[in-house]
């Protein structure tokens, strides 16, 4: 008995020495002065959503699964970007997605670039590099090549767009190039109505 602790005082002493002289050969040496990395003041990286009220009336919904706000900016970046927006009276009035976004916290406008996609209820599409839309003004803009599909199928296209938040009376401002469905039947119907009744 007295040989097994002996044998184990050696043991645990070995061990202590050899502890001893890790730690002592081991000096960390840091002369470097700290360097705090500049953070965002609110990151999400996962499923986030946004409500937007306007006089207690939902006037967008915003999901994204990236989402940054830096200190001293009003400014969030969000990756990927969708968004549902309503009109005064609470009605689903349009749908957008993007690549990515840009937004105010007091939602003042929405920039929405890369692969832009918006649908209205009544099934137009535009789809363009960027869309723009500020509240002041309440329109939705772009200088880029957009392409519109009206209900009807009419397939539109050219630089430049400009419309109202809901998408009902918009126009393409330059370069414009179409393709109209039943285009033929549509003028006959056009020139009946137009026709002298004698």
């Amino acid at each position: 008995m007295a040989r097994d602790l002996l044998r184990y005082l050696k043991i645990a002493t070995a061990t202590l020495l050899l502890g001893a002289a890790i730690c002592s050969c081991t000096k960390i040496e840091d002369n470097s002065e700290w360097d705090p990395k500049e953070r965002p003041g609110m990151l999400f990286n996962d499923t986030t959503l946004l409500d937007f009220y306007d006089n207690g009336v939902l006037s967008w919904r915003l999901k994204t699964a990236y989402l940054e706000r830096w200190d001293k900016s009003e400014k969030i970046f969000v990756r990927p970007i969708f968004v549902d927006i309503y009109d005064s009276l609470g009605a689903h009035a349009a749908f957008l997605r993007a690549d990515s976004g840009t937004l105010d916290s007091k939602l003042t406008y929405v920039y929405a670039y890369g692969h832009v996609y918006a649908i209205t209820p009544k099934g137009a599409s535009v789809r363009a590099d960027s869309l723009l839309w500020h509240k002041r003004d309440n329109l939705v803009k772009t200088d880029s090549p957009v392409r519109v599909v009206s209900e009807d199928g009419d397939v539109l296209q050219g630089t430049g767009f400009r419309s109202d938040a809901k998408m009902d009376n918009w126009q393409i401002l330059s370069n414009i190039t179409g393709i109209f469905q039943d285009a033929a039947r549509r003028l006959k119907e056009e020139d009946k109505k137009q026709a002298p009744k004698l």
